[in-house]
């Protein structure tokens, strides 16, 4: 998990140096003045749909966390129900993964609103040249949380069929971890684009 999360960063530090570098650097020579002239075309982000986004994706970080910690207390429970004589129902409870991946849902669902709003305001993929970023380290973005839905479906139907709990254990710790770092990655990139323009 680590060697994973340590790949994704350097992708997107990798990412920032290049935005960074075509950000303070990008610019033409024009023969007529005799300057470099830059080309970087600021452009208004749709801020409150984003911060909307970061709302939601960081609700989710906290219902991924409820379900980690209800896979705790049943797995505190789990040997009593080995002692005969004893049955314990199992816990029905708030479905947090359920939630997590409603709120992921809704998150990539508002990526897709803001990227409709920059192009209904003129910034297409190759309008010029701070345009694509926008799109690419979003998008990267969404690619990685996509992994991350995947892999809470996934421990969704491990859970729903009772596996072996320490199964579905390391399942939701990974994800859990992941889901979380997704979440500071969203952080960061909404700040670099926000603040980077």
């Amino acid at each position: 998990m680590l060697l994973a999360l340590s790949s994704i960063s350097i992708l997107f530090v990798t990412m920032t140096v290049v935005f960074m570098l075509l950000r303070h650097g990008s610019g033409v020579f024009d023969l007529r003045s005799g300057y470099y002239v830059r080309q970087w075309v600021p452009f208004e982000l749709p801020v409150r749909l984003l911060l909307l986004n970061t709302f939601v994706l960081l609700a989710s970080s906290i219902t991924i966390e409820f379900a980690r910690r209800s896979l705790a207390r049943e797995m505190v429970l789990e040997p009593v129900r080995s002692i005969p004589g004893i049955t314990l129902d199992r816990e029905r409870g708030i479905p947090w993964l359920g939630i997590t991946i409603a709120f992921g849902l809704l998150f990539l669902l508002g990526q897709w609103a803001a990227w409709r709003a920059l192009q209904g305001r003129g910034f297409h993929m190759f309008t010029g040249v701070p345009s694509p970023f926008f799109y690419i380290l979003t998008g990267a973005h969404a690619i990685h949380l996509i992994v991350g839905l995947l892999v809470l479906s996934y421990a969704g139907v491990i859970s729903w069929w009772h596996r072996n709990i320490q199964q579905r254990r390391i399942v939701i710790e990974t994800a859990a971890w992941y889901w979380h770092f997704m979440g500071a990655l969203w952080v960061y990139v909404f700040a670099l684009l926000q603040f980077g323009r």
